[in-house]
């Protein structure tokens, strides 16, 4: 796999020292709440890219970690890493400066950084919260990014002159967009069973941040890439965790975005560690993901330190999930399994866009009641069944014609869906089928009628 650029419009990194308001600027820039904001000092930790538009000129604004270049610990660096990332791939940067806090050590070793990278810059002297504070921002003229723009992102005020200066760097930096749409692969899983490790394996770079520490990713990020010709985007998300265990918190909103990337995907991996065996955590991501209607893959990462019974794996979730995904073993860490888990997902996100012709099914649906016929119901009446298609893609979707919907059993429906399963190879690939009663043709009523 190649890493590929994720979008065709420009790129504004918005860089800073931890807690100037960089996450609270872009959510006001883009108008909404994409960006995680959260009191606590260094919520924001890989880089988020969010699309926007102003006056016409459309952009992506790059909210990145809180950069402390002095920083020695390997987390901060690893978020200040990313800042650099963003910084190379930027087309402008607007680097935020607390205003109140005054011009400290740190703003002045991101400047002098930044007058060496051959792009455009913004000085945002945020924190301005009225016209008594505008003096504040005068002091950030020393260093040296031409006039500091004095916003309050808070209360938005000075935004739209800010939106001006961006819209006026970046117009027309657009690039061609590509015809072909990407498939959306998102990675869930619970925290700390290797997500950001396994989407860093499929870059085959350094994409997200990786730590010992549980919970280091905090948002969905988005991350461009290239399968054999194929458009992809990796989705990585922060750990799952029952919502009531940490409401109030910054987990709290990471795990709503998190939630939310599995119905923008077409595929779920759900990533579960190997050393643990498949928890009961593990099977409730699953359910999320069948409940979100993107198809589902489960892999068992870190295979290099633990194994795990994969039959009692499969047998755990054939049990619990209808749509009975396929288990893939893999190591992040020494890449054993991780092409043939990427060859699979993108195989699967095909098979959820397929269309199965309407006379093949009509066979298949044939075949399917000669061999274990609908029990009867209801005083002995039988459920018959005349006709098969599909009507829509992504998830399939399938309607069948019959007499009497009342007379269709749990059993025999899962039965139905199964078999669909089994012949076209739709394991993990969530079905929808609509059983449609046999409407009566108006003529024959009529002449019914005519009789009485």
């Amino acid at each position: 796999m190649s890493p590929a650029r994720a979008s065709p419009l420009p790129q504004v990194a918005v860089v800073g020292f931890p807690n100037v308001g960089k996450s609270t600027l872009v959510n006001r820039l883009a108008g909404g709440r994409e960006a995680v904001v959260h009191a606590d000092a260094g919520v924001t930790r890989d880089r988020k890219a969010i699309e926007t538009e102003w006056n016409r000129v459309r952009f992506e604004l790059v909210d990145t970690g809180g950069a402390d270049l002095a920083a020695g610990d390997s987390l901060s660096v690893a978020v200040t890493d990313q800042a650099r990332a963003a910084i190379a791939d930027a087309d402008a940067v607007v680097l935020v400066v607390d205003a109140r806090a005054g011009l400290r050590a740190g703003d002045a070793e991101l400047a002098a950084l930044l007058r060496r990278a051959d792009v455009a810059v913004i000085v945002v002297a945020n924190k301005v919260d009225g016209p008594a504070d505008v003096h504040l921002a005068a002091e950030f003229h020393k260093l040296g990014l031409g006039d500091p723009e004095p916003v309050s992102a808070a209360h938005g005020h000075g935004t739209g002159d800010l939106l001006d200066r961006i819209a006026e760097l970046v117009a027309g930096r657009e690039r061609a967009p590509d015809d072909d749409d990407a498939i959306g692969l998102a990675i869930i899983g619970r925290p700390n069973v290797g997500k950001s490790s396994l989407l860093n394996a499929f870059l085959g770079t350094g994409r997200v941040i990786v730590s010992e520490e549980a919970g280091t990713t905090r948002d969905a990020i988005d991350a461009a890439a290239e399968v054999e010709g194929r458009r992809v985007t990796l989705i990585d998300t922060a750990g799952l965790r029952r919502r009531w265990k940490v409401a109030g918190t910054v987990a709290y909103y990471a795990q709503l975005r998190s939630e939310s990337a599995a119905s923008r995907a077409d595929v779920a991996i759900v990533v579960c560690d190997a050393s643990e065996g498949l928890t009961s955590e593990d099977l409730r991501v699953a359910e999320l993901a069948m409940r979100s209607r993107c198809a589902t893959l489960v892999a068992l990462n870190k295979w290099d330190i633990g194994e795990t019974d994969l039959e009692d794996a499969r047998a755990r979730l054939e049990q619990r999930t209808r749509m009975r995904p396929a288990i893939v073993v893999c190591s992040a860490k020494t890449g054993r399994g991780v092409p043939e888990l990427l060859r699979r997902a993108v195989a699967l996100a095909d098979r959820r866009a397929e269309r199965i012709p309407t006379p093949e099914l009509n066979r298949f649906l044939a075949d399917v009641v000669a061999t274990t016929p609908p029990p009867a119901r209801r005083g002995g009446r039988r459920l018959r069944l005349y006709y098969i298609a599909q009507i829509e893609t992504s998830p399939p979707r399938f309607a069948v014609q019959v007499n009497d919907r009342r007379l269709i059993s749990r059993e025999w429906a899962f039965h139905l869906e199964n078999r669909l399963r089994d012949v076209y190879g739709l394991e993990g690939v969530p079905l929808i089928i609509d059983f449609v009663p046999r409407k009566r043709r108006q003529g024959i009523t009529r002449r019914r009628a005519h009789a009485r």
